[in-house]
């Protein structure tokens, strides 16, 4: 029986991954599920997986998800101390898709088991992809990619070489705001940031495609988990979301991969890899679906794509600051204070602010540098929030 740890159980990939593991019952044995402060649940997925421990990121939730738990047998624990420790139990798999630079620190922990981590958590690449896949490798570990267009991009090359890669299609949705003016756009609502025409996602991360800087980070995650080259790393605005990547080769041959939006099959794939297992996923009616569209991106509305690309050029600890500022813009628009077009301005501000900074394009030595680089952009994006300049 193979253990599994779930981090990020209650978010939308948690909530599939063991949507997929219920179905399983039988074949896996839960060691850890952590979440927020939706503790019961959190709790009630503990109880019905019968997972060894729970734990909530937040020491004030612990007396509500020991109540929660009581009598189940369930461990319950708090804070980010007990995130790494049960991080460092030993498991098989181990999902990471706590959102943000959180998830950074239970990835490396859990990594050192030579376990295989799922990874669903985006930063953990763009703020110390090489750190992570070095890490990877120290410990004899594996990463499979769980994002759908980087596993897209995964089963395309199975088989190929890399070296052959001639380049990479990340396509997106578009979001809610793909037809948007820039006159609309300075006007958008947190509500109609939140609401994705194609997928059923948690607030920040439709927010990010509406803004399109989920589509920025997975550019520079392809380059970093696949290594491939950033002028070869190209996106497509795709409306209907079904195809999920592209991968075109030397010889002219563009291999697509299609599913429905749905992230169990994603995740369906890593948890079953190198094996395909039935999933409860829709099959595509190509015929009813009659045709599919391609456009391309707009870098003046969607300028998230374009500080992507001057992240991978300047390299080092971009990522970090690039994300870091990126969560702060986040926060400050779900809060109410800045609009929807100030996030990318912000963003571009703390990265142009400390990519004059010497060392910034050197790879950063440990995880503890990049979390120190992540601290700074914090604080520098929230004090241009606090004083309006953005």
């Amino acid at each position: 029986m193979r253990r599994v740890s779930v981090f990020g159980s209650t978010g939308s990939i948690g909530v599939n991954t063991l949507d997929l593991l219920v179905r399983a019952q039988g074949e896996f044995q839960v060691v850890v599920l952590t979440g927020g402060r939706n503790v019961d649940l959190l709790a009630s997925q503990a109880r019905e997986l019968r997972a060894e421990v729970a734990v909530t990121a937040y020491d004030d939730a612990l007396p509500a998800l020991r109540a929660a738990l009581h009598g189940s047998g369930v461990e319950a624990a708090a804070g980010t101390a007990a995130l790494i420790e049960a991080a460092e139990r030993p498991a098989d798999w181990v999902m990471s898709a706590i959102v943000g630079a959180a998830g950074l620190a239970p990835g490396f922990a859990a990594l050192r088991h030579g376990t295989t981590l799922a990874l669903a958590n985006k930063e953990s690449l763009v703020a110390a992809g090489p750190l992570l896949l070095a890490e990877a490798r120290r410990h004899g570990a594996r990463i499979l990619p769980v994002d759908s267009e980087h596993s897209a991009v995964f089963q395309a090359l199975t088989g190929e070489r890399i070296e052959e890669v001639e380049r990479v299609i990340i396509t997106a949705s578009g979001g809610p705001f793909r037809d948007w003016t820039l006159a609309q756009l300075e006007r958008a609502t947190l509500a109609e940031a939140s609401t994705h025409p194609n997928w059923a996602m948690g607030q920040r991360i439709t927010i990010d495609s509406a803004s399109m800087f989920n589509k920025a980070m997975e550019l520079i995650e392809t380059r970093e988990f696949f290594g491939i080259a950033p002028e070869k790393i190209d996106t497509v605005v795709h409306p209907e979301s079904l195809v999920h990547a592209l991968v075109g080769f030397q010889d002219g041959a563009l291999m697509a991969h299609l599913g429905a939006p749905d992230m169990r099959h994603a995740i369906g794939y890593a948890l079953n890899w190198p094996a395909r297992r039935d999933l409860p996923v829709a099959r595509l009616d190509l015929a009813a679906i009659g045709r599919l569209t391609f456009q391309a991106p707009d870098p003046v509305r969607f300028p998230a794509l374009r500080l992507a690309r001057e992240v991978m050029a300047i390299g080092g600890s971009a990522g970090a600051v690039f994300n870091a500022a990126k969560e702060v813009a986040l926060d400050g628009f779900i809060a109410g204070r800045i609009g929807f077009m100030d996030m990318g301005r912000l963003v571009e501000s703390v990265l142009s602010d400390m990519s004059s900074r010497q060392g910034l394009g050197t790879a950063p030595a440990s995880l503890d540098n990049v979390l120190a680089t992540d601290a700074e952009a914090r604080a520098l994006g929230r004090e241009r929030i606090s004083t309006g300049r953005i």
